[in-house]
């Protein structure tokens, strides 16, 4: 239980250096780019935001949350390094159509600046994504 608390609070260090770097490149994004129009300040932003922070978050998870998933394997390789991103990409994929549903209905409701949406929002799909990481993307390998 101890292992699986400090793994959980590696995941959500990661999980706030990721969400910095979102909020980050999304501020800059609708404030400085995609100034006008809804598509580019609530849709485009937070589409190239999600994919910066999801490739930090990967790197740090494979390289530090579940190091001892990944890297002590027999099997550790650059192909599975990139078969592991694919995975991870489309796992936080799915999640990010989800928060960004999420998003959506909190502006529609409360009118709300989408950095702050953002924020609310990911607080939402937080723990759904930790699930997928720890079962399933790095989940435990078997032992015989």
């Amino acid at each position: 239980m101890i292992k699986f608390l400090v793994r959980y609070a590696k995941f959500a260090g990661t999980s706030a250096v990721g969400s910095i770097v979102d909020t980050l490149v999304l501020w800059l994004l609708s404030d400085l780019i995609f100034t006008r129009g809804y598509w580019g300040e609530y849709i485009i932003s937070p589409l190239i935001s999600f994919q910066c922070a999801v490739t930090v978050n990967y790197l740090i998870s494979y390289f530090y949350v579940w190091k001892d998933r990944t890297r002590k394997r027999s099997d550790a390789s650059v192909r599975r390094f990139f078969r592991l991103y694919g995975a991870y990409n489309l796992s936080s994929s799915v999640v990010f159509l989800f928060r960004l549903g999420v998003l959506l209905l909190i502006e529609r409701f409360f009118g709300w600046d989408v950095v702050i949406c953002n924020l609310v929002a990911m607080c939402f799909t937080g723990i759904i994504n930790f699930a997928i990481n720890n079962l399933v993307i790095f989940k435990k390998k078997k032992t015989v």
